[in-house]
């Protein structure tokens, strides 16, 4: 199912609440709305609102996922340490286990990432 106008408005964070705007400078979220939103066509699950450190910053980047460098014609700004980015959830997850996850945005992180992240676990990155 695809995000449309009406579900977006009903989309829902971890704690069942509206979910908040993560950040819109840089703008992040799968429909590049501000939001941690997802749709079918999102592989990756989109759904982790992170504040992004610069550990996590060189962990993504030795694992072929450069988010620093700015790529214009994808209107990619580049992150920068503190950042607040909608992240892939098993990225997030895989860099937990490595001791490299960013701390949390729980109010602008998607419900979806329950289906792989338990709040307890989430809770101990909260901001």
């Amino acid at each position: 199912m695809s995000i449309t106008p009406s579900t977006l408005k009903t989309s829902l964070n971890v704690f069942d609440e509206p979910l908040e705007n993560c950040s819109c400078n840089p703008t992040t979220g799968y429909l590049r709305d501000g939001f941690c939103n997802t749709t079918a066509e999102d592989i990756g699950t989109h759904v982790v609102c992170a504040i992004v450190s610069e550990v996590f910053l060189k962990y993504s980047l030795s694992k072929g996922n450069d988010l620093i460098t700015p790529i214009p014609h994808w209107d990619f700004p580049g992150l920068k340490p503190g950042d607040k980015w909608c992240l892939c959830v098993s990225r997030w997850k895989e860099a937990e286990k490595a001791h490299a996850a960013p701390k949390v945005d729980l109010k602008a992180t998607h419900k979806m990432a329950l289906k792989y992240v338990p709040l307890a676990l989430l809770k101990q990155y909260a901001i």
